[in-house]
């Protein structure tokens, strides 16, 4: 019997994947972010963590990381009452995301000095 694969995932991601329309920083990127969308949804497990993930593997900006992104992994921790480590269903985390960051409407606090917020944060 083989072992269900588990996803490294920053917690923020868990907020990114939700708003995806396919933008990018590149077509490579945006190809990954939307293949690992795919297989997140079919419900596998994800360990959350600090630095690269599954999403940064094909950032042009994986080098030189994300200035605010420690931030906003910890935001989403905090507010999802979540732990670095910690392994879960990425359909856990969507809903955790859901219910403790967009309900509440509270996405603004987390990543508003994104440069995508933009495109996320409309309907807040």
């Amino acid at each position: 019997m083989s072992a269900k694969k588990i996803f490294l995932l920053r917690p923020h991601h868990g907020l990114c994947l939700g708003f995806f329309k396919g933008y990018g920083y590149s077509d490579a990127f945006s190809r990954n972010m939307a293949a690992m969308l795919t297989q997140l949804k079919e419900g596998a497990a994800v360990r959350l963590v600090k630095g690269q993930d599954c999403i940064c593997n094909a950032c042009p900006n994986r080098n030189t990381g994300c200035p605010n992104a420690a931030r906003y992994d910890q935001q989403v921790l905090k507010l999802c009452h979540l732990a670095l480590g910690q392994e879960l269903s990425f359909l856990e985390l969507e809903r955790q995301v859901r219910e403790r960051i967009l309900l509440p409407r509270r996405l603004s606090e987390i990543c508003g000095d994104c440069e995508w917020f933009s495109i996320c944060g409309k309907g807040e």
